[in-house]
């Protein structure tokens, strides 16, 4: 609720003030002036008290039935002057749908008040009109003042959304200029990479040559294949139809492949998994590829010949999975390890938060380097407030 929400007084409230003022009002006219009176239905002060407080009650209706409330109180004026007769052009112009109807009720109260002064001792029976003329007026202005502000609400609101929208717009207009720049540039690249790849495992005669060269040349590929993905995830924005979302690994072999993969380059590696695996959910299970992955390649690029591994132990609630080197021997490529400045880490723990998990990353007192991750055992469907 907003401030001026707040400040705002109730209308029952307003309503009930206005009740209150018109009916002691009336009575304080009877009282004041008994001889305002009825000159042919002579009647107790009282009576044309009680009267008076009958037509200030009927303005409570003047939120909801501005018409049959207005009717009421000319009809009551034409055997006392109510006060109340004063407040309900007001209420008939401000609260009435019909404009018409509003006039020819409030032409009907000017009528009634005038046929009423020949009954009542008034002295002056033509100020009533000119008050009831001035409260119609002043229903008008507020009238045409909440239709202004609502106005002003409608088009502001409309800005707000051309503006998000523009904002949108800009948002894509971004994606597809970064989508364009990573085409025209790291797809060359790997393009290249993998072209050399397949040139030298064709001219070489070495085995081992060939098949490092077939290696690369296979990674290469991949890496295409992911960075078209996410092409598309920059172009469209959407990510649940790429296929590095919905890509799911398969139950058996997935972190083997990733432990082979850097056995392949010269990285030992240990892996060792307790537990069962099948039961953890499909995005904690990407996920857990994720972390492993991301943290065997920073082995790769920070800590060249150091020893890993890779502990992973799987819960019915939760799964929790350790990478550690030691300390390396020798020191890495200055050029491989400057690649990324620690985005990646960035990037996998924020991944991590959004599925309720965990993850750190320190080095440790031996000279190497630990990645810690907890993972709960499904997806959270809700946040706790």
């Amino acid at each position: 609720m907003s401030a001026v929400d707040r400040r705002r007084v109730p209308p029952l409230v307003v309503d009930v003030l206005l009740v209150v003022v018109a009916a002691a009002a009336g009575v304080a006219r009877e009282v004041a002036f008994p001889s305002a009176g009825s000159r042919h239905l002579p009647a107790p002060v009282w009576v044309y008290a009680a009267v008076q407080v009958v037509a200030a009650v009927t303005l409570l209706l003047r939120r909801r039935r501005p018409y049959p409330m207005a009717l009421v109180i000319a009809g009551v004026s034409l055997l006392v002057p109510a006060s109340a007769v004063f407040l309900a052009p007001y209420a008939v112009i401000v609260y009435g749908h019909d404009r018409r109807r509003s006039w020819a009720v409030i032409a009907t109260l000017g009528v009634c008040w005038l046929l009423g002064a020949r009954l009542w001792t008034v002295d002056d029976p033509f100020s009533g009109p000119g008050l009831l003329a001035i409260s119609a007026l002043l229903g008008l202005y507020v009238s045409a003042r909440r239709r202004l502000v609502a106005e002003l609400l409608d088009r502001a609101e409309r800005a707000e959304q051309e503006r998000l929208l523009l904002a949108e717009q800009a948002r894509i207009d971004e994606r597809l200029r970064i989508a364009g720049e990573m085409h025209d540039v790291v797809t060359h690249r790997i393009n290249l990479m993998v072209l050399h790849a397949g040139a030298l495992g064709t001219s070489t005669t070495d085995p081992a040559v060939r098949s490092a060269a077939e290696e690369l040349r296979t990674t290469g590929c991949q890496a295409l294949a992911e960075l078209r993905d996410l092409l598309g995830v920059l172009r469209h924005g959407d990510q649940s139809t790429t296929r590095a979302a919905a890509q799911e690994p398969s139950a058996e072999g997935d972190l083997n492949d990733l432990v082979t993969d850097s056995r392949a380059v010269g990285l030992t590696v240990r892996l060792d998994e307790e537990g069962d695996r099948s039961a953890l959910a499909p995005a904690m299970r990407r996920t857990l590829f994720r972390v492993v992955q991301e943290s065997l390649t920073n082995v790769h690029k920070h800590a060249p010949g150091s020893q890993v591994t890779v502990t992973v132990r799987y819960q019915p609630d939760l799964v929790r999975a350790t990478v550690t080197n030691d300390r390396p021997d020798r020191a890495p490529d200055p050029d491989l390890a400057a690649a990324g400045e620690g985005a990646g880490l960035a990037g996998l723990r924020s991944r991590v938060d959004v599925l309720g998990g965990t993850l750190t990353a320190a080095a440790t007192p031996e000279g190497g380097f630990a990645v810690r991750a907890t993972l709960p055992g499904y997806v959270p469907t809700s946040v706790p407030r």
